[in-house]
């Protein structure tokens, strides 16, 4: 379910609804999170080998692990005008010297064999329980961070208005040097509404029950898997 609707292409215009866009990417998430937020981290190996990597970012990188835990999932792309407004950070090698410049621009799109379309940031996603051709309790995200480097694939997404939290979540796909390919899910978050609060120990269980889902989503067997 990769159609988008008006209500989508209107959310592409939205901002997130929390201020700390990135801080998935810090190395403390779990001792200092955000001020307010309850921080999230999962990781498990989820194959080994060269075949299981490539097909993982593509999984990745289409919506599959969405797909993959059982959900219904709605992609907009970002608009081409938008797409060219895209803020690229300083890059740093390994020894933490400057590598490239900060920048502004659209990165290229990026196509499956199969034709489906890698997310870009400023895409909208929207997951929930598939229904028909419908998504029962939406939940509205954007892809606020992307990174690719040739053993490591991270995208993270905000909240948008009408999710029931606020906060972020990013995917982390790394290749270790014995080919093991592992998956690493973080995220923080609180009740965006008054009447969360009271749910919120049911609400954080369900976080970690989704995480693992995730990471369950890319071990299929690659046999499985149609050609």
């Amino acid at each position: 379910m990769s159609v988008d609707s008006p209500r989508d292409r209107e959310r592409l215009q939205q901002a997130v609804t929390y201020a700390a866009v990135g801080a998935t990417q810090s190395p403390d998430l779990m001792r200092y999170p955000p001020v307010g937020y309850r921080p999230l981290e999962q990781r498990r190996r989820v194959g080994h080998g060269d075949e299981r990597w490539a097909w993982a970012v593509d999984e990745l990188l289409t919506g599959g692990v969405y797909r993959g835990a059982g959900m219904g999932v709605r992609i907009t792309p970002v608009t081409a005008a938008d797409a060219e407004r895209t803020y690229h950070p300083v890059a740093f090698d390994d020894e933490g010297a400057p590598a490239a410049a900060a920048g502004v621009g659209a990165d290229d799109e990026v196509y499956t064999a199969s034709g489906e379309r890698h997310l870009r940031p400023g895409d909208v996603i929207v997951v929930g329980l598939a229904v028909s051709r419908q998504l029962w309790l939406p939940l509205p995200t954007k892809v606020v961070l992307l990174e690719q480097e040739e053993q490591r694939v991270m995208y993270a997404v905000g909240t948008l208005p009408g999710h029931p939290f606020g906060g972020e979540e990013s995917f982390t796909l790394e290749q270790t040097a014995d080919g093991s390919v592992w998956l690493t899910v973080r995220s923080f978050a609180r009740p965006a509404t008054w009447w969360g609060w009271p749910l919120l120990p049911g609400l954080l269980l369900a976080r970690i029950l989704i995480a693992q889902r995730f990471l369950r989503a890319l071990m299929r067997p690659l046999s499985a898997q149609p050609a």
